[in-house]
């Protein structure tokens, strides 16, 4: 039997605390998102300050991309649904926005770098690790073998 992405085994250890730094890189990333699309000439006066032609030229289509891919991919994060796809997606912009973004406003606030940095090495982490136990990958995969798998429709299923 050949199993989907979805349904891969994810790290059945991995400890509680991780799981709650999952949900608040979720929590972070959707924040931003709403942030951004609030105001989208904060986010595509950034990308015109990177100083790399193509960017510059396609602010607004960046800054639209890059905003609604922040959005979708921390919900995703927060609720532990395509953990690690979402975080590689997230990887490039955040590597994007620590060196070229962040690095040439370094004198004025390192509040942002320092929460870019943290949500980057977050974003690897769980790139890594997967999701864990506590999140709705860990879930359809329980769901899809439980009338397959002997003792997983009693887990779920359970009478009281």
């Amino acid at each position: 039997m050949i199993e989907s992405p979805v349904t891969e085994k994810t790290s059945i250890s991995q400890p509680a605390w991780l799981t709650i730094l999952r949900i608040a890189l979720g929590v972070v990333l959707f924040w931003k998102a709403i942030v951004f699309i609030r105001d989208t000439t904060l986010l595509q006066s950034m990308i015109e300050h990177t100083g790399i032609g193509f960017f510059s030229n396609n602010a607004e289509t960046l800054a639209f991309i890059v905003a609604y891919l922040t959005l979708l991919c921390g919900l995703f994060i927060l609720s532990g649904l395509f953990t690690r796809t979402s975080s590689i997606v997230q990887i490039p912009i955040l590597i994007v926005a620590i060196f070229f973004v962040n690095s040439k406003s370094m004198g004025q606030s390192t509040s942002e770098l320092i929460l870019s940095v943290v949500v980057l090495i977050l974003l690897i982490v769980f790139a890594v690790k997967g999701s864990g136990t506590i999140s709705a990958d860990e879930f359809f995969r329980t769901y899809y073998k439980a009338g397959t798998e002997e003792g997983n429709t009693q887990r779920l299923f359970k009478k009281n």
